[in-house]
């Protein structure tokens, strides 16, 4: 505003507030201060970057925002504690009025506990993040009002430099000591290159029909999915399921007890054919696979296998895998699982056999062998996941455990003797 210019104060129904351009950010924070020692309360300020000490100069208190991040912040930690604590460690037979699918799964796996605090970091950090980051965003739209689809401030062509080089303060006519004439009269007084009255938007303050169309349309698609699933979930159908990658899931194949034309017999399942087996399934050898001699414990190993170190070794790998965990690394039934079966008081738990005392050392080869094939007691049978071979390495290790622990001088080399207390 030009020097000796009487301010004309504007006036109308319509006026929605009064606009006042400044130079600098100094003269922005002069006139912040000003405004809010005259007692205003529903103004701002706009400026193209941010202005150190505005909140100061207008009287802005700390937000809220804060403590709300936090909330959900610990809420986030605390469901990601009990969601994973309800998953893995709470038991289904204490909760079997809820459906099948939102029970817990109290599942022992190698004798680890079923709630482990470190284990669960991952998962309760996540959450709480997520948490305090929607918390965030959430807020701090609500907070400010937002969003809004039309600002009767966009439309004015001076306040379009609010985002290059200019900075502005803006008083709204809905702030109660805002009085068109005293306020046109404060800001012309505060220094500022110009003053302007700001027009009430004349655009609706509902959202428009277009907007609210479309959302509609856009969420009555995105229902959709859910809903085909939900019907394929609770409905019964002859034809098979709709499957976009199919994997052989829905291949054409013979059923069990089917009947099909295609054999003289009209049966899908065909018999074997007498005095075949399958290739490598023949097992003649009961001494390799059954570790038998004419129906009695061998008592040697299959002349097949070569005793070596290397071999003993592989033994010994192949125990502290299967078995170290109930019968321990030295073979005295201390294992990890039998220690934590004790103290937690398991019903039914046997204590493993210590495999280096005189009882399984007078054991013959192949009662040790049957015993690791079908298991034995609480011990479960490893037939199905340890190969024979390996199975044999195992017992060459075993024995080796023994004399280990029954050894005598001369089993010690002569250049080893003088290190032994």
């Amino acid at each position: 505003m030009k020097h000796g210019t009487k301010p004309r104060p504007p006036a109308g129904p319509e006026l929605h507030g009064l606009l006042a351009e400044f130079d600098s950010p100094g003269a922005l924070l002069t006139a912040a201060e000003r405004v809010r020692d005259a007692g205003y309360t529903k103004w701002d300020t706009h400026s193209p970057f941010p202005v150190h000490g505005i909140d100061e100069a207008m009287g802005i208190r700390r937000t809220r925002l804060p403590w709300l991040v936090f909330v959900f912040g610990v809420l986030g930690c605390v469901t990601g504690l009990a969601l994973q604590w309800w998953t893995n460690a709470s038991d289904s037979r204490e909760f079997s009025f809820l459906p099948a699918h939102l029970q817990g799964y109290a599942f022992e796996i190698g004798g680890k506990p079923l709630f482990s605090l470190p284990a669960n970091i991952p998962v309760i950090f996540e959450l709480t993040v997520l948490l305090a980051a929607l918390a965030t965003v959430i807020g701090m739209f609500a907070m400010n009002n937002l969003p809004r689809h039309h600002a009767p401030l966009l439309a004015q062509e001076r306040f379009k430099r609010a985002t290059t080089d200019r900075f502005f303060v803006f008083i709204t006519a809905a702030d109660p000591k805002f009085n068109a004439t005293r306020t046109h009269h404060l800001l012309s007084g505060l220094g500022g290159s110009a003053v302007e009255s700001v027009a009430a938007s004349s655009e609706p303050a509902h959202l428009p029909r277009s907007l609210i169309y479309a959302t509609t349309i856009v969420i009555c698609l995105l229902l959709l999915p859910p809903l085909f699933v939900a019907k394929a979930r609770f409905t019964k159908s002859a034809e098979p399921r709709i499957q976009l990658i199919r994997d052989m899931g829905n291949q054409e194949r013979y059923k069990t007890q089917q009947v099909h034309a295609l054999f003289v017999d009209n049966r899908a399942m065909r018999p074997q054919v007498p005095g075949t087996v399958a290739r490598g399934d023949l097992r003649d050898d009961a001494h390799y696979y059954e570790g038998k001699v004419s129906g009695d414990w061998a008592t040697t190993y299959p002349p097949q296998l070569e005793i070596s170190e290397s071999f003993v070794r592989r033994g010994q790998q192949r125990f502290n895998i299967y078995c170290a965990a109930c019968h321990g690394l030295g073979g005295a039934g201390d294992g990890i699982v039998s220690q934590r079966a004790l103290a937690r008081d398991t019903p039914g738990w046997t204590v493993p056999t210590s495999l280096v005392n005189q009882t399984v050392i007078e054991r013959p080869l192949g009662h040790i062998f049957n015993t690791i094939t079908n298991g034995i007691r609480t011990m479960p049978p490893y037939g199905d996941q340890i190969p024979e071979q390996d199975r044999w390495a195992i017992i060459a290790y075993v024995r080796a455990l023994e004399r280990s622990q029954n050894a005598h001088l001369e089993d010690v080399p002569v250049e080893l003797r003088p290190e032994l207390r």
